[in-house]
């Protein structure tokens, strides 16, 4: 089995500690490592030894969070009017509660010289779709 070396950064991440604590510990003895040119190498052994117990890496995450989609869309609306500008920035930014809207950012931005709105929305698929619906039918073709 190869032996496994890391970084003072990586180690600093591992352990949650700063690198420059890392790097003391090195130079005072406490914590075993090679120097390769300018920079410091810590076996796995040794940082074992350091902690006291076996490593526990943090490993890749489950397939079900690793799956994730996220929508950026900016939506441009033409011909707004100070009223309805003022009730669609409300049910973007207002409407249910957080839980209901998912993981969602929302921002409206209206122009009343050019009668125009635009809506930046970044947030999961189904809480975007939900505030696109809620445009759709304010402004949507209502014949």
């Amino acid at each position: 089995m190869a032996q496994q070396y890391y970084s003072v950064d990586q180690v600093a991440d591992l352990l949650g500690l700063h690198v420059k604590t890392v790097r003391a510990y090195v130079r005072e003895g406490r914590l075993a490592a090679t120097r390769i040119g300018k920079q410091y190498r810590i076996r796995r052994r040794d940082l074992e030894e350091f902690t006291g117990g076996p490593l526990v890496e943090e490993g890749p995450p489950a397939t079900e969070e690793a799956l994730r989609a996220e929508a950026s869309t900016v939506v441009q609306v033409d011909g707004v009017d100070r009223v309805t500008a003022d009730r669609l920035t409300t049910l973007l930014t207002v409407t249910g509660r957080p839980e209901e809207r998912g993981r969602s950012h929302v921002q409206v931005v209206h122009d009343p010289e050019r009668s125009r709105l635009k809506a930046v929305i970044v947030g999961d698929l189904a809480s975007t779709a939900v505030l696109l619906g809620y445009i759709d039918s304010l402004t949507g073709d209502q014949s």
